[in-house]
C-alpha cells in the first residue's frame, strides 16, 4: 500500500473516531457473516460504532488523537467499537454480544487514558451505570435530610394524635354526663 494511501485510510479512521477517546477493541473475525452483520445492525441500533482495522494503521492514527492505550491490545485482528453513553453501556453491551457469540472476543479497551484488559472489561461491564450512580448518589445525599425530617416530624406527629384522641375523649365525655 502506498503512503498516500495510508495517509488517507488513517485520517478516515481519525475522521470516524472523531471525539471518542474511550472504546474496546474485539475480535470479530470468526463470526460468520450473518452472526457479524446482526452484531453490527444491533450496534447501529444502540449508536454503537464497529471498525474493523489494519492494527498498523489503527495505532498511527490512535496515536495522533492521543490515545496510546491501544497500542499493547491491537495485536490479531482488530475491531475498535466506541459510542453509546459511557464506557460502562458499552462494556454491557460488547459483554452482552460476547456471552451470545462465542466466537467473539472482547481482547481489551482504553478508559481516559489507560489500558483495560479483557477482564477489566468484563469487570466494567458488571458495574452500575452512570444514571444507576446518579440516582445513588442523589439517594446518598438526600438520605441525611429525610432522616432529619423524619426525626424532626415525628415527636409533633406523636403530639397531634395525642391531642386529637384527647379531643375525642373530651368530646365523649360531655354526652356521657349528659345521658347519666
Amino acid at each position: 500500500m502506498s503512503k498516500p494511501v495510508k495517509e488517507m485510510l488513517i485520517a478516515d479512521i481519525r475522521a470516524r473516531i472523531g471525539d471518542a477517546r474511550d472504546m474496546l477493541v474485539v475480535d470479530s473475525a470468526r463470526l460468520d457473516a450473518i452472526s457479524t452483520n446482526r452484531f453490527r445492525l444491533a450496534l447501529r441500533e444502540k449508536s454503537i460504532s464497529a471498525l474493523t482495522v489494519r492494527n498498523s494503521l489503527a495505532k498511527r492514527a490512535l496515536n495522533e488523537i492521543g490515545v496510546t492505550a491501544l497500542d499493547s491490545v491491537l495485536e490479531g485482528p482488530s475491531t475498535l467499537v466506541w459510542g453509546d453513553e459511557d464506557i460502562i453501556a458499552l462494556s454491557k453491551e460488547i459483554s452482552k454480544w460476547a456471552k451470545e457469540l462465542a466466537s467473539l472476543e472482547i481482547k481489551g479497551g482504553a478508559l481516559e487514558g489507560s489500558v483495560l484488559s479483557a477482564s477489566d472489561v468484563d469487570d466494567l461491564s458488571k458495574s452500575p451505570s452512570r444514571e444507576e450512580l446518579i440516582g445513588q448518589i442523589v439517594g446518598t445525599l438526600l438520605s441525611p435530610g429525610a432522616r432529619l425530617a423524619a426525626a424532626l416530624l415525628a415527636p409533633g406527629g406523636r403530639l397531634a394524635g395525642q391531642l386529637e384522641s384527647l379531643a375525642e375523649q373530651g368530646e365523649e365525655s360531655p354526652v356521657e354526663q349528659g345521658a347519666e
